[in-house]
């Protein structure tokens, strides 16, 4: 029984892909950082 070779190749990263999943770390990022520290400062508040 031999093994089959892989039929599919490894991706190869474009050159512009760095710098798209950049942005889209960003964009998902910002949101996400900026709600936790909202929720983060209300918790905050419960406690004084």
């Amino acid at each position: 029984m031999t093994p089959k070779p892989n039929a599919t190749a490894p991706a190869v990263a474009e050159g512009s892909a760095g710098g798209s999943t950049a942005l889209a770390w960003l964009y998902v990022g910002v949101p996400l950082l900026w709600g936790v520290s909202q929720t983060f400062i209300k918790a905050l508040a419960l406690f004084k």
